[in-house]
């Protein structure tokens, strides 16, 4: 049962609205700083940390919460009697629920011509101290570490009657540790090769941080030994079910989980991978909608495949994923109805993940190894300059942005039509770009999908106006590619000429 809530946030995303459903159900809440003035705002009744420990926050804030009536209120073991004598000699009384989210040291240490001083006063020490202490008294405590959480723990909060089940209390905690683990790592980074990451940039591959190996199967063929090197791959990764994952799986399985990432904050989404290239993507209103779109791009090559989405897989969804035999089916969360249905066939992987943000990736070759900044620009409205006589509208602006996001996940040369926020067709992994743009076209049609009108995604310039002038053949009316040919001009004409509209984004998408 809760009936007390520390509430103490950086990200104030959600947070008023959480703050008032506990509110109105008779939580006691007690916040500090800016999250205080929130409430207080927001005519939530808020009590103050300072007036719990009865002493202030001190050195611009660094300590206001560490204090053993606040501590001692989160950690005391509820069914241990000495426990409970001695909070209740010092009038201590119990905190139930701890929701904190942490300054943005990652972000603030990342930023170029960052200063050491900027970047230590993002260490959180407080948030820190209480989500560990939260997660490690589980059984008595629950604990959200992101805004993300908020409606579910509502919506089990309501269902449950205030008496949240210890299992799901126990994954809170497993997520808050996984929280403070990455938090650290990333201070730790910071420390060990500051001067690097001063230049934004490690010049010097990283030897910091913890390795375990898992020995696999094989690797991509069964005549080749392989193993797993661990970093964090188990926080971010959870196998709910199906037997072990090959070197193939988990190579397909990296590919759809970074170009989902690319739709952690959007409406519903679904991609299809298969040989760690996108065969249909789509987004809509909802989870089914979304798959059944992204499905319907090329219905032969998802077989064996992956399908990923971006938030809670829910039941309805499942069923039509279950009709389809995949390697791998991957969510942030589960239905259990859904995880009921899909666990039904043993040889299919179920997978759930954490959005983590990466920014460095390495590639073994011959003789060195390939170390390089991740590929995590978001091409936005702002970037997009158009360079034809016809200017795209806003509805085809939106789909040109989200066909240049699959492009980018998609091997070069990649040539991507898109409708409506759902893939048409998908070309790529050639070395002609206008071979890629025949493959995409024949795979339209062998679909059934009408590229009139729609819009076109090339993940780089154009060297000559023949690959533009093949997409304006299949009916594209609008295109978006980095620009930066030296024929730029010769590429602009013919889209004159044939009527399209066409952006400059000047960020090219290459995958080698």
């Amino acid at each position: 049962m809760i009936k007390r809530a520390l509430i103490s946030v950086y990200n104030k995303e959600g947070i008023t609205e959480l703050a008032k459903i506990l509110y109105d159900e008779g939580v006691e809440i007690i916040s500090t700083g800016g999250t205080y003035k929130l409430f207080k705002e927001s005519g939530i009744s808020v009590s103050s940390v300072e007036e719990i420990t009865g002493f202030p926050e001190i050195l611009n804030g660094r300590v206001k919460t560490l204090h053993p009536d606040i501590f001692a209120g989160i950690l005391a073991d509820r069914k241990n009697p000495g426990h409970l004598r001695e909070t209740g000699e010092h009038g201590i009384k119990a905190i139930d629920l701890v929701i904190v989210n942490l300054y943005p040291f990652k972000d603030t240490a990342a930023k170029k011509n960052v200063t050491d001083a900027e970047a230590i006063e993002q260490i959180d020490i407080g948030g820190v101290s209480l989500i560990r202490a939260a997660a490690k008294n589980f059984r008595y405590v629950n604990v959200l570490t992101d805004f993300k959480q908020y409606d579910e723990f509502i919506e089990l909060f309501r269902s449950s009657g205030n008496n949240i089940p210890v299992e799901y209390s126990r994954k809170l905690a497993g997520k808050a540790f996984g929280t403070t683990f990455e938090y650290d790592k990333n201070i730790k980074e910071y420390f060990t090769g500051s001067d690097q990451i001063k230049k934004n940039f490690p010049v010097k591959f990283p030897q910091q941080g913890n390795y375990t190996e898992e020995p696999l199967r094989y690797g991509e063929n069964p005549h080749q030994k392989a193993v797993l090197i661990k970093e964090d791959f188990d926080s971010k990764f959870e196998l709910l079910h199906g037997k072990e994952l090959s070197y193939n799986n988990i190579l397909d399985m990296d590919a759809a989980y970074n170009l989902i990432c690319e739709f952690e904050n959007s409406e519903p989404a679904c991609a299809i991978i298969k040989h760690g290239n996108p065969c249909g993507a789509a987004v809509s209103s909802d989870l089914k909608t979304a798959y059944n779109l992204a499905f319907s791009t090329d219905t032969i090559s998802p077989f064996g495949g992956i399908i990923v989405v971006n938030r809670k897989l829910d039941f309805k969804t499942s069923l039509d994923i279950d009709k389809l035999f995949t390697e791998i089916v991957m969510a942030p969360e589960f239905d259990e109805e859904a995880l009921t249905l899909l666990r039904k066939k043993k040889n299919r992987r179920l997978i759930r993940f954490v959005y983590s943000k990466e920014y460095y990736e390495f590639r073994k070759v011959s003789g060195a190894v390939l170390y390089q900044e991740k590929n995590n620009y978001e091409s936005g409205i702002e970037d997009l300059k158009t360079v034809t006589k016809k200017f795209p509208s806003e509805k085809e602006k939106k789909d040109l942005l989200f066909a240049f996001r699959i492009a980018k996940h998609t091997k070069s040369n990649a040539v991507v039509f898109a409708r409506d926020n759902k893939t048409l067709a998908i070309g790529g992994g050639q070395p002609s770009r206008i071979d890629s743009t025949k493959i995409a076209v024949m795979k339209a049609e062998y679909f059934g999908h009408d590229l009139t009108g729609s819009s076109a995604a090339s993940d780089a310039f154009f060297p000559f106006a023949d690959g533009l002038i093949e997409i304006a053949k299949a009916g594209a009316s609008s295109v978006i590619q980095p620009g930066g040919s030296v024929r730029d001009d010769e590429v602009i004409k013919a889209a004159d000429e044939n009527n399209i509209s066409m952006i400059f984004t000047g960020i090219r998408h290459f995958k080698h």
